[in-house]
């Protein structure tokens, strides 16, 4: 017979989620898989509304990360006017997203990933949290707080507000910065340099300590797609690379031609979707999105602190990396990326350049805008009429890329670390550890109109039978 657990809900992670074991009474493991549960919403709901509204409501499917899907949006709707963005708002937009990294980044690390390390996956889970880690480390606690914090006033400053930017208009940005707004922001930016060298000092010997834990935790080989400029590591606008399993190039494209390489499958258990490489079908086609397959796909990064900790990660680790674990690891080189390029764009005497528009006019038409979310490659796609309305629209996001590996991966870690129907707490928070190494995003996965909704696990016999509910 076949017991079920279930994991519910998966905690740290942003939006509602369950994993469902099916463990024989051997204790040997037949299946695991992630079960979302939150109902899609967001594509029909921009049918039939004006192009240019896009970005702004948009940003109302996450909190974590809406500038992401507003300057994702900002993009395919320039495209569907045809007309351009104005280069200082294109700046003044880089800008902005790297303020969200730096916010989104230094969040997870911090609050959702660390106590998992610090106080080790058996831990009481009174004690594996953010209030764990206050309790623990006060001074450390505030300084997350405070790197956090930069970010979001960066966003703020380019953005209008902190949290869900309003500044985008067809063809460029509502709002420029002055000169005492880079006098404040520069600073700042120096200081999220700073921030991120002491993360990655104080996080690497930790990453060593649970090397075996890297090892064993969420295998799912694959392969790696995300954007690249010149070769570089990029996160607003470039074009999208696959990386193959051995390391090669197989597919370098632009925005607009995703579709011919990317196809869509849907689970019958979860409403998120699942992408595949589409010349390999889905069952060979998996790839996987987010900061190590961004470290993957680049050649080199451009900016010369990141570019160190990149060559130092690759001597280690290889190119591929694919040890789902390394993912914090990753994140915390991007961190590094994005401080940096944070104080390059604000020591640019254009940042704060006046022409921050060019005119538009509505037009049927066509419109991809990709860019890098903290997650992983996000893919906004607009059709419009020639009085420039919605017809037709549809959303990738980094979650549903990694969709199918997220499985594997439960999967393969289930079969290694349960062997009864009934695993300690410990157990299953290592399943959930797989889970909160992609930083998933459940409410950008499935586009949902916000509600709470529960995140349960479950282990069920062979014959279907529930044996755990958590």
């Amino acid at each position: 017979m076949v017991k079920q657990i279930k994991v519910a809900p998966v905690s740290r992670i942003e939006g509602h989620a369950q994993i469902t074991i099916d463990v024989e009474d051997s204790g040997k493991v037949s299946d695991a898989r992630l079960n979302i549960m939150e109902v899609r919403g967001f594509e029909k709901f921009l049918q039939g509304r004006p192009v240019e509204e896009a970005p702004r409501t948009v940003t109302q499917i996450c909190g974590i990360c809406p500038v992401s899907h507003h300057l994702a949006a900002a993009k395919a709707v320039d495209q569907c006017f045809g007309a351009g963005t104005a280069p200082t708002a294109t700046m003044l937009r880089e800008l902005m997203q790297m303020g969200q990294f730096i916010h989104s980044h230094s969040l997870h690390f911090y609050f959702l990933a660390a106590p998992d390390f610090v106080f080790g996956p058996d831990a009481d889970p009174k004690q594996r949290n953010v209030f764990g880690i206050i309790a623990a480390n006060p001074d450390l606690a505030v300084q997350a707080v405070k790197f956090r914090k930069i970010g979001q006033q960066i966003v703020e400053a380019t953005g209008g507000r902190s949290i869900n930017p309003v500044t985008y208009v067809p063809g460029g940005i509502t709002k420029g910065l002055t000169k005492d707004d880079v006098d404040r922001l520069l600073p700042m930016a120096k200081q999220a340099v700073e921030y991120s060298k002491a993360t990655l000092a104080l996080a690497k010997p930790i990453f060593n300590q649970y090397i075996d834990a890297v090892k064993l935790l969420g295998d799912a080989d694959s392969m790696h797609l995300g954007l690249v400029k010149n070769g570089n590591l990029e996160l607003y606008d470039g074009t999208v690379r696959l990386l193959g399993k051995d390391g090669s190039i197989v597919k370098e494209f632009a925005d607009k031609d995703y579709l011919q390489y990317i196809a869509e499958y849907v689970y019958p258990h979860s409403y998120m979707k699942a992408p595949y490489w589409k010349d390999m079908g889905w069952e060979n086609g998996m790839y996987r999105v987010s900061p190590l397959s961004r470290i993957n796909v680049c050649d080199q990064i451009d900016t010369p602190l990141a570019n160190a900790e990149l060559q130092e990660f690759r001597k280690a680790f290889g190119r591929p990396a694919q040890k789902t674990l390394l993912y914090h690891y990753a994140r915390l080189i991007e961190l590094l990326y994005a401080s940096e390029k944070a104080v390059e764009l604000l020591s640019d005497p254009k940042i704060t350049g006046k022409e921050l528009r060019v005119p538009v006019k509505a037009r049927a038409a066509t419109g991809v805008g990709i860019i890098e979310a903290p997650r992983g490659t996000l893919i906004h796609d607009y059709d419009t009429d020639d009085k420039g309305f919605i017809t037709k629209a549809n959303i990738i996001v980094a979650t549903a890329h990694n969709n199918k590996a997220i499985n594997v991966g439960l999967k393969n870690t289930a079969q290694k670390i349960i062997n009864t129907p009934t695993p300690a707490e410990g157990v299953l928070n290592r399943m959930e550890m797989v889970i909160r190494a992609y930083d998933p995003c459940f409410s950008c996965a499935t586009h949902t109109v916000s509600g709470k909704m529960p995140l349960e696990v479950v282990i069920n016999r062979p014959t279907g039978r529930e044996v755990i509910r958590r």
